[in-house]
């Protein structure tokens, strides 16, 4: 007989309504990532102007352009679906113009307030209020990327939500039967590793735009193992009985003893 440690339990194992709370969580944890990855997607995409998520956008990102303004930045990045072609072109000039007080009220102002201020009028704290002259000017300042107080900010609301979500994932995998043992510890381990570098390589990008490329390949990794994990635990929950030799019988768990 197979060995097994002695907390092993495969799905099959455990009662209907535990297998109930597993999918439930696995199929909302699913929607909540395929979620996030659309807006990690719409938030960074496009930044260099070229379709698609690139190492390039995450470059602009986090290091900033160095060439143009955090304004123009937005304009042809993420806003770009948000405002006319013609209106951007009349705020980029306005920008290389000196971006005057008199041309922001008699050009800018109006344009913004028809396309931006439904989301960026100050009700939202972590959005830039372009209602406001000042703040507007501030973003026609060479685009450097986010700002260290800004990834303070998102980088605790990432590490502690990204940690409770692989590990509520990796609990479920865990009764999954995968061999070899370490390709399992493997699958559970990536995406812990992933998101330190992940999120250290943000404030690393603004001192060597290389350092996107870990942020690129640790979103992946992330990915990769949460599919994994997610796709394994359903089909192996409902769709698959392991080898007998691997299931305790009542017996062997009436007689084992538990320090």
């Amino acid at each position: 007989m197979t060995k097994v440690h002695r907390l092993y339990f495969h799905y099959s194992e455990y009662p209907p309504s535990l297998r109930v709370l597993f999918t439930g969580a696995l199929i909302v944890l699913g929607t909540a990532y395929l979620f996030a990855m659309v807006q990690t997607f719409v938030s960074h995409a496009d930044r260099d102007g070229q379709p698609g998520l690139s190492v390039q956008d995450l470059i602009i990102a986090y290091s900033g352009t160095k060439e143009s303004s955090r304004l123009e930045s937005a304009l042809k990045g993420p806003m770009s679906d948000m405002i006319d072609p013609h209106d951007s072109v009349h705020i980029t000039l306005w920008i290389h113009e000196g971006a005057s007080e008199a041309g922001y009220a008699d050009t800018v102002q109006p344009i913004l307030e028809n396309n931006c201020y439904a989301c960026h009028d100050g009700s939202n704290p972590h959005l830039p209020n372009l209602t406001k002259f000042d703040v507007v000017k501030e973003l026609t300042a060479v685009d450097t990327g986010a700002s260290i107080v800004t990834l303070v900010r998102i980088s605790h609301i990432h590490l502690f939500g990204i940690t409770f979500i692989f590990f509520i994932m990796g609990h479920i995998f865990s009764h999954a039967l995968i061999r070899p043992v370490w390709l399992k510890c493997l699958v559970m381990g990536v995406p812990f590793l992933a998101i330190v570098l992940d999120i250290g390589s943000w404030y690393l990008t603004k001192l060597n735009p290389a350092f996107a490329w870990v942020i690129y390949i640790g979103g992946i990794g992330m990915a990769l193992s949460f599919s994994f994990m997610w796709f394994t635990s359903m089909y192996q929950m409902w769709f698959m009985r392991p080898p007998t030799d691997l299931i305790k019988d009542e017996a062997e768990l009436t007689n084992t003893k538990v320090f």
